[in-house]
């Protein structure tokens, strides 16, 4: 093989072969997704997977996490253990084979496991790859054996350690500090995921222990998915008293459904292949949302809800207010999009959207007083996302007139290159104010908000569109909302939420990010939320000013400053600022700092945007009490 490049000629000598696990170390990204927090955590639920894997196949029942104090993990389970017999391709015993070659598993062998989560197969011996020290412990066939490993390769043999009456499998890991950004695990993100886990699979027993913080918790629910629904709206108001539940097997494939209509305006929809979150949606959700919406119509015609002149319900109309968790599990599942979260299979779609259809049809059927319910809500919907239709059709026309399709309070800039343009979403006229003034046109375009905008958690589509400062944010950005958002439309790669360090600008945030997760979740979760940090104080002494960002941060200045005259300034409001100070401080790319708003974990977000922005108050007041405590730099 040869290939010419800048004149020179490349030989196979040179082309880099590498095997064993070095292909991990070398691109660990292409097999965890990143070497930040995510690929960190991926690394447990890597190995919890296996455990789940012999839930699955009816040998584990019980998986206990522990986080130590250095921050290495121990994963222990009660399943059958893994196989220490010599591996008859390898040589060498089965445990240090799936510790040691990609894609070595049970899971490869139908006959092992029916079916298999995990990242898509590719197992335990990427979490050894990218550990500093793993150490494999197996309990089978009467006796207790251990491994060790440095890296991803061994530097024991596997040896008896002693008896064992029961059997299961103990990894104990910590990631490689020389591979991922932070070696920090955080126990909530841990939590979420391992909850999501027990309710996927019910009747496991889950237990997660912080032996930093003495903090633990257990996960056990014989209900499965229909008590992750209960879970999911505890803090809302369902509108029909029972979960909807069925489970059932057509071609090998099992389908399983919980769902409940709230009153709340937006749809909540979790789907899960062999408890993989596809996050990304896919043919199975494809089957779900075709099944319901023909169902909810077909009901609502035989019983006279809809007359014939009316037109048919719409999907975004049946799925308002409703929660629903959908897993399926199939022998091989094919994922796609780009974190491949997306499940592919072109069969399931029929099969869940069958199986969904008739059950249920038969739902409605048996229970009329909830078919009127969510006939009714769903009627309901329709009419207001008509009224929506006409209201956009008007201001269009209102533009087209106006010969402007851009609010007149926005300052735009004069690129429209996504990688560099950027709008501020600024808190009164009077920061707007400096902000124009001291922002780069180029790049830099302003919108200011007048006071708080609608709070969306409580409005439907068409009386959000009658909020003058919704409207200048969705014409701004370019995307349109809700079943018209297109993220292709979007103007600005960073839209940037800068308010005032104080409570009524952290309300502010509150209600724009509701916003943002309700209507256009694709922008938190394509990475173009921001949150400026504008300065707390600015300390003067003599002719040099500093700028300082929190308390803590102002006491170290203070310190190294020492003694003398000095002068210190507390910002209660951007439009204290000057448009140099502003730059200098919060907009100049240099020398800002920005927080990217991000969502790893979809029903967590929902949880807290029902808790702080919906209508039940006890709810809120328990989290502001158990939060309290966290809260810092705050001006009331």
């Amino acid at each position: 093989m040869a290939n010419e490049n800048n004149g020179r000629i490349y030989t196979a000598e040179e082309i880099q072969v590498l095997t064993g696990l070095e292909p991990v170390r070398k691109r660990p990204g292409m097999y965890i997704g990143s070497t930040g927090s995510t690929g960190l955590h991926h690394l447990v639920y890597e190995v919890v997977d296996n455990s789940i894997d012999e839930a699955l196949a009816g040998v584990c029942d019980t998986i206990k996490v522990v986080i130590e104090e250095d921050n290495s993990i121990i994963v222990e389970d009660n399943g059958s253990g893994i196989p220490v017999e010599i591996h008859p391709q390898t040589g060498k015993s089965t445990v240090e084979t799936v510790l040691t070659i990609l894609h070595a598993g049970g899971k490869f062998n139908n006959s092992a496991y029916k079916v298999s989560g995990g990242l898509h197969g590719v197992g335990v011996s990427v979490v050894n790859a990218l550990s500093e020290w793993l150490i494999a412990r197996v309990k089978r066939d009467g006796k207790e054996y251990m491994q060790k490993f440095e890296k991803g390769i061994p530097i024991t043999e596997l040896q008896v350690i002693g008896d064992a009456e029961d059997t299961g499998t103990i990894i104990n890991f910590k990631p490689d500090k020389e591979i991922f950004d932070e070696v920090k695990y955080n126990f909530e993100t841990l939590e979420y995921r391992l909850r999501e886990m027990a309710f996927l699979n019910k009747g496991i027993r889950i237990k997660l222990e912080d032996r930093r913080t003495n903090t633990e918790r257990k996960f056990h629910y014989e209900g499965g998915i229909k008590a992750f629904v209960e879970y999911i709206n505890k803090n809302k108001n369902p509108i029909q008293k029972d979960i909807m539940y069925f489970e059932d097997e057509k071609d090998n494939t099992v389908v399983e459904l919980a769902m409940q209509y709230t009153d709340a305006y937006s749809e909540n929809i979790y789907t899960f292949a062999n408890n993989i979150n596809t996050q990304e949606g896919g043919t199975h959700l494809s089957g779900l949302r075709t099944a319901l919406t023909r169902a909810i119509n077909d009901y609502g015609r035989k019983y006279n809800f809809l007359k014939e002149k009316d037109a048919n319900l719409q999907g975004d109309d049946v799925r308002e207010g409703l929660s629903a968790v959908l897993s399926v599990k199939l022998m091989e599942p094919q994922f796609e999009g780009q974190t491949k979260t997306k499940l592919g299979n072109s069969e399931i779609r029929g099969i869940v959207e069958s199986i969904t259809y008739d059950y249920i049809t038969s739902y409605l059927e048996e229970n009329p007083k909830s078919g009127k319910i969510i006939l009714e809500k769903a009627i309901s919907a329709s009419r207001a996302r008509e009224a929506a239709r006409k209201a956009r059709e008007i201001s269009r026309k209102r533009s087209i007139l106006d010969n402007t399709t851009l609010p007149g309070k926005l300052a735009d800039c004069q690129e429209n290159d996504l990688e560099i343009t950027e709008v501020f979403i600024v808190e009164g006229d009077s920061a707007g104010g400096s902000a124009k003034q001291g922002r780069d046109r180029k790049y830099q375009a302003i919108l200011p908000l007048r006071g708080k905008i609608m709070n969306v958690e409580k409005a439907r589509l068409d009386k959000m569109l009658e909020s003058e400062e919704i409207r200048a944010m969705i014409t701004a950005f370019g995307t349109g909302i809700g079943s018209e958002f297109d993220i292709e439309k979007l103007r600005y790669g960073k839209i940037i939420i800068m308010t005032d360090a104080d409570v009524d600008g952290a309300h502010i945030r509150t209600l724009l990010l509701t916003f943002f997760y309700r209507y256009m979740r694709d922008l938190l979760e394509n990475g173009h939320i921001y949150i400026a940090q504008p300065p707390l104080y600015k300390v003067a002494k003599g002719r040099t000013e500093h700028y300082v960002y929190s308390d803590n941060e102002l006491d170290k200045l203070l310190e190294k400053i020492g003694r003398g005259n000095y002068s210190i300034q507390r910002y209660k409001g951007l439009g204290e600022m000057n448009p140099e100070q502003l730059w200098e401080t919060t907009m100049d790319p240099e020398k800002r700092v920005l927080l990217k708003v991000s969502i790893e974990d979809g029903i967590a977000a929902d949880e807290i945007f029902t808790t702080l922005m919906g209508d039940r108050v006890k709810p809120r007041r328990d989290f502001i009490q158990k939060n309290a405590k966290l809260v810092k730099n705050l001006d009331i």
